[in-house]
């Protein structure tokens, strides 16, 4: 079912499968931000990431001795959430474990996903809580999908990037095809801040980016002027659009968890960056999106 939020700049549609963000258009000219999910390039738009970020080892991973089957980006974005509650610029979406996820991911959760919208700006809440009564190990991450080109040139040629704060260069990492990190740092080189897609640009890798060295990502058009940016505490975030596709946008995605490294050999609980949270307690995080 679709939901949606409406003030006096933006119209926001979510659907309720997946909780997903489907559509913010600005209303003075009914420009649309959001990739519309054509399966041709990319069949979602902004799915949630749960209980895991990326893809494990070998399609499974490991808690207490026992092996368990998963898919890249867990579960979450391919079930239906209940909404909690609607009002005409807030509105919150809840998941809970069932029977089924238990077989596959064996804890007990409730995942809450709320959309704020003011002015400008889409606020995307995360809660996590642990309905059960061991410690739950979990990632969750965004994957956000931008319209680019969206003045309707022919391709996202001459487009950027623009990370806040920084200035000459930005570490990543890459990934194998079957979705592993490589952990072998990468420079991408920056001119003020910035960085403009050329041919092949994407076709390389994921770009994962840790250690915190920027909270703010921007979208920009062939003139440089943003037309969104992206604001996050996450831990680490990531840069994609489909390899060797010329697709016509790019995602900027703040992560709570990533992809096993090629070399990862341990349990559910060593995974890098993953979040740890005791029974009965509640996760709670987060990121804004602004449309100009």
């Amino acid at each position: 079912m679709r939901y949606f939020l409406e003030n006096e700049v933006l119209a926001v549609e979510i659907d309720s499968f997946g909780a997903e963000l489907k559509s913010v258009k600005r209303k003075a000219d009914g420009r649309e931000y959001m990739w519309h999910a054509d399966p041709a390039y990319w069949g979602r738009t902004s799915p949630v990431l749960f209980p895991f970020v990326g893809s494990v080892k070998n399609k499974e991973y490991r808690y207490e001795g026992k092996a368990y089957e998963m898919g890249q980006h867990g579960f979450a974005r391919d079930m239906e959430f209940s909404c909690e509650s609607e009002g005409k610029n807030v509105i919150w979406f809840a998941l809970s474990s069932t029977d089924g996820t238990y077989e596959k991911y064996p804890f007990a959760f409730r995942l809450h996903i709320g959309y704020e919208l003011s002015g400008n700006e889409v606020k995307v809440l995360w809660k996590v809580e642990n309905t059960d009564e061991k410690t739950m190990y979990f990632s969750i991450g965004a994957h956000p999908a931008f319209l680019c080109p969206v003045h309707g040139e022919a391709d996202k040629l001459g487009y950027g990037l623009r990370f806040g704060g920084l200035s000459s260069e930005l570490h990543h990492h890459g990934n194998t095809a079957d979705g592993m990190a490589v952990m072998e740092d990468e420079v991408l080189p920056l001119a003020d801040g910035v960085v403009r897609f050329t041919p092949g640009f994407f076709d390389k890798c994921t770009y994962m980016v840790e250690g915190e060295q920027t909270k703010e990502v921007s979208l920009l058009d062939k003139d440089g002027r943003a037309y969104v940016t992206v604001l996050f505490d996450a831990p680490l975030f990531a840069i994609w659009s489909p390899e060797g596709k010329n697709a016509p946008f790019v995602c900027i995605e703040p992560w709570y968890g990533r992809c096993d490294a090629q070399d990862f050999d341990g349990s559910l609980q060593e995974r890098a960056y993953g979040n740890a949270l005791s029974a009965g307690d509640c996760f709670a995080a987060g990121y804004r999106m602004l449309f100009f």
